[in-house]
This record gives structure tokens, C-alpha cells and sequence, in this order.
């Protein structure tokens, strides 16, 4: 029997294949430990930029801030009409309104996930302020999107362990403007004492109860995806108690009392519509085409495939090797492939001899393909055939352990209480804030950080 032989490429020779545009470029010089002045004038920029465009959009906000906390109840009190409503459908047979399969839910969460890690960021620079009483609502809205130092309430360590236990954490290929949104959320964040309305604004838009997060907490949980992510915000964007109160909150003990009271607001608003620009959730959702995402991954891995597989095997008249010697033929290698009955669409995967290659700890092509990029070809294959709940998805290896289990931990919490004793009283408010970064919070020390500052806000 011929075979197909490996290997397209392993998950260890996965490299950049798109160029890294202005907004990426700006998202990762953002996230480092320490930023210089040329990374801050360069945000100060974009920032500028990107609020400038906000003139253009149309805005919900009311022209009075007194009308704040009646239009953000209204808005919440649509929002879970609406999800009334499509629970209602969807008990009486109406299919899933976002998630075809589960390769379409993994593909929203790779995409979206850069504005994920970066969760809160856009009040990072208020820390400093902590003693201001007005500013109280924000720095605690910041907290609990660090969980409170504690890791599995942190935010971004649970986005991270989500993409992780699915393969879905290499965002080489994500394209500029999946970017975007996690680089004003930066951005606002560093520059946050020049910005403050517009830091003020976008955190009342951002923590709004949406209806996208309902429908997509309810969808991963029939993917037998983990939706606890989704469900914490739903939770805690709550409008009675939670950040979308604490929001309003913010903007009315900040409107200032002598000056210019009517520009603050303003700013404020164009702050808000800085949450309309980029590529937002149900954008991600709406884009994805499942043949389209195959093929794409295929061509990545041919770029570092040619001339690995043996000759013998021919597909249609031509090896394996001059199918993958020219970009733009993967389509076609595929339809060969279907021709000979490599590939079985519609059918359960397990029946393709190429999906077997694939697939299992003595598979040919065994560590070639990430979870995230099996459960492509998975569903591409499978297409129209419905398999039984609980099946239908490839094997994962078991979750790496969490970084809190690591060895070594307790000696770097030992070094970090050191520092602090060695610092006068009024330095180690700044020494545990720099640990609270969007760049490290979620790392042991930065965990361990909020913890600790947390006795500032008693």
C-alpha cells in the first residue's frame, strides 16, 4: 500500500509567514517589562490616530451623563431579551447561531485571542493613582481582570490555558487587524494620566454586557469547549453590581466639577467608540470559511515541506513532493486526493486513509499537525456527517501543567517580599505596580504582585 509521507512541518518549525504590520508591531512593543519613550510616542500616535476616526461613527451614548445609568440598564435589559429569544429558537430546533463545528469555535478563539492577553490593560496606568477615591471603581474593575492574584480567577491565564489545551496559541499567521484592539487597549493603558477621559469612556463601552458573549458561552458549552472564560464575564459585567455599574460609576464621580465639564464628556465618548474600530467578535465569527482555513494552513506547511516525501507515492500522475513544489496547488491536492479516495468527505474521518496518517500516536504524520489544525482537517473532511456528542473531535494530549505547580515559585516569592523590605515604604507600591503589567501580571511574580496590592485598596 503507498503512502502518504511526512511532513508538511512540526509545531517546532512554525515560523511568521505574514510580515508584521503597524498595529502588531505596536501591540508587541507595547508588551514588554519596560517601554522607552520612543514605544510611548509612537502609542501616543496611534492613539491620536485612532480617535480621531471615532468622529465619523455614530454613537448610542446619551448627551447627558446624568442619562447614563438608565440607557446602560436598558441596553443590559435588551441584551437578555435577546438571549431570551434565541434560547427560545433554539429549544424549538433553530441550529447554532455562531459555531457551525468546533473547528469554527477555535478559530474564534485563536483570533481573537490577542485582544484577550491583554484583558484590562487600558487601566493598567491608573495603579499609581491608587489613592484617588474617585478612580477606586476603575482599579477595581483592573484587579478582577487579574483575578485578585489568584491564578485561576486571572484572565489572562485562563485564556491562555484555553488556547493551549487546544492547540490554538500560535498567533503567527493572525493578520494586522486582529491586532488592533489590544494595542489601543495598551496604548490607553500606558498613557493613561494624559488619556484619562478616553480611558474612562473605553471602559464603559468595553464593559457592557454584550449579546455575542451569552450566545458564545452557550455555543462552547455544546462544543464540549470550556466556556468558564466567557461565563466569568458574563458574570461579572453584570449591570447591577459588576463592571458595567462600576463603569457608569467611573464616569460620573470623574466629571469634574470646575473646568471644562462638557469636553471631558466628550472625550469620554470618543473614548467609548474606540471599542467600534478594529475587527470585533461577531466580524471574527462571520469571516471564517472552513476550506478556505485549510487550504491556508496546508500552504503554510508546504512553504516548509517540499522535497520530504518519498516519490513512489503518486497522487493523479504526480508525487507528493511536486504537489507541494509550487505555491497555490493545495486546493487541487486536494481534490486529487478525494479523487483517489484518500480523502472521504461527509463521512466519519476515520474512514479517509489520509485523516489515519494524520491522526493517533503511531500515525505517520504524528506531531505534524497542532490540535487546533487537526480539528481543521477534521471537520473539513467530516463536513455534513454528524457524529455523537463527545465524538467528532481529534485526541489531545493532557494539558500542561499550570505555571502555579512549577518548581521554583516559592524561591521567587522569597526574593520578591526581599525587595520590598529593602525598599522605603513609599517605593514598593511602585515595585509591586511595575510586576502588574499587561506584560507580567499573570506571570508567578506578577500574581503574587496583585496579591500583595491588594492591601492598598482595603
Amino acid at each position: 500500500m503507498t503512502t502518504l509521507m511526512p511532513i508538511f512541518t512540526t509545531p517546532s518549525q512554525r515560523c511568521n509567514f505574514l510580515q508584521a504590520g503597524p498595529a502588531r508591531v505596536l501591540y508587541e512593543r507595547l508588551m514588554q517589562p519596560e517601554l522607552d519613550e520612543g514605544a510611548l510616542g509612537e502609542a501616543r500616535s496611534f492613539l491620536d490616530g485612532q480617535l480621531a476616526k471615532t468622529q465619523e461613527l455614530p454613537c448610542d451614548v446619551p448627551t447627558q451623563p446624568e442619562a447614563l445609568l438608565d440607557w446602560m440598564r436598558t441596553a443590559a435589559q435588551r441584551t437578555t431579551e435577546a438571549y431570551g429569544q434565541y434560547l427560545q429558537a433554539r429549544r424549538q430546533g433553530a441550529p447554532r447561531r455562531y459555531f457551525r463545528n468546533r473547528a469554527h469555535a477555535l478559530y474564534f478563539l485563536r483570533h481573537v485571542a490577542p485582544t484577550k492577553l491583554v484583558d484590562g490593560a487600558w487601566l493598567y496606568g491608573l495603579l499609581r493613582h491608587w489613592q484617588e477615591q474617585r478612580l477606586r471603581p476603575l482599579l477595581r474593575t483592573y484587579l478582577e481582570e487579574l483575578g485578585d492574584g489568584v491564578p485561576v480567577m486571572n484572565h489572562v491565564v485562563l485564556y491562555k490555558q484555553l488556547l493551549a489545551q487546544h492547540g490554538c496559541d500560535e498567533l503567527a499567521e493572525l493578520e494586522d487587524g486582529h491586532f488592533l484592539q489590544g494595542a489601543q487597549q495598551l496604548a490607553l493603558g500606558h498613557l493613561a494620566d494624559d488619556y484619562l477621559p478616553e480611558v474612562i469612556g473605553y471602559n464603559l463601552g468595553y464593559e457592557q454586557l454584550p449579546l455575542h458573549l451569552l450566545i458564545t458561552s452557550y455555543e462552547l458549552t455544546e462544543l464540549d469547549i470550556d466556556p468558564y472564560y466567557f461565563q466569568l464575564h458574563v458574570t461579572i459585567d453584570n449591570a447591577s453590581t459588576g463592571h458595567a455599574q462600576k463603569a457608569v460609576q467611573a464616569v460620573l464621580e470623574n466629571l469634574p466639577l470646575v473646568g471644562d465639564r462638557e469636553d471631558f464628556y466628550r472625550r469620554v465618548i470618543r473614548g467609548y467608540q474606540l471599542n467600534e474600530l478594529g475587527i470585533g467578535s461577531t466580524a471574527v465569527i462571520a469571516a471564517f470559511d472552513l476550506e478556505d482555513e485549510v487550504c491556508a494552513m496546508l500552504e503554510r506547511k508546504r512553504e516548509v515541506a517540499t522535497q520530504v516525501h518519498s516519490d513512489y507515492c503518486r497522487i493523479e500522475g504526480r508525487t507528493v513532493n511536486e504537489w507541494l513544489s509550487e505555491p497555490g496547488q493545495v486546493r487541487a491536492f486536494l481534490e486529487a486526493l478525494q479523487k483517489r479516495g484518500w480523502i472521504r468527505r461527509d463521512e466519519d474521518p476515520q474512514n479517509s486513509r489520509f485523516w489515519q496518517l494524520v491522526q493517533g500516536d503511531r500515525a505517520a504524520m504524528f506531531g505534524v499537525f497542532s490540535s487546533y489544525e487537526q480539528q481543521l482537517l477534521h471537520d473539513w473532511i467530516a463536513d455534513s456527517w454528524a457524529p455523537a456528542r463527545g465524538r467528532g473531535r481529534p485526541r489531545r494530549r493532557p494539558a500542561a501543567a499550570s505555571t502555579e505547580q512549577a518548581g521554583g515559585l516559592d524561591d521567587e516569592a522569597q526574593a520578591l517580599h526581599a525587595a520590598l523590605r529593602a525598599l522605603p515604604p513609599q517605593q514598593q507600591a511602585s515595585k509591586l505596580i511595575g510586576l502588574m503589567s499587561p506584560a507580567s501580571h499573570f506571570t508567578p511574580a506578577g500574581l503574587l504582585a496583585t496579591r500583595l496590592f491588594n492591601a492598598y485598596l482595603q
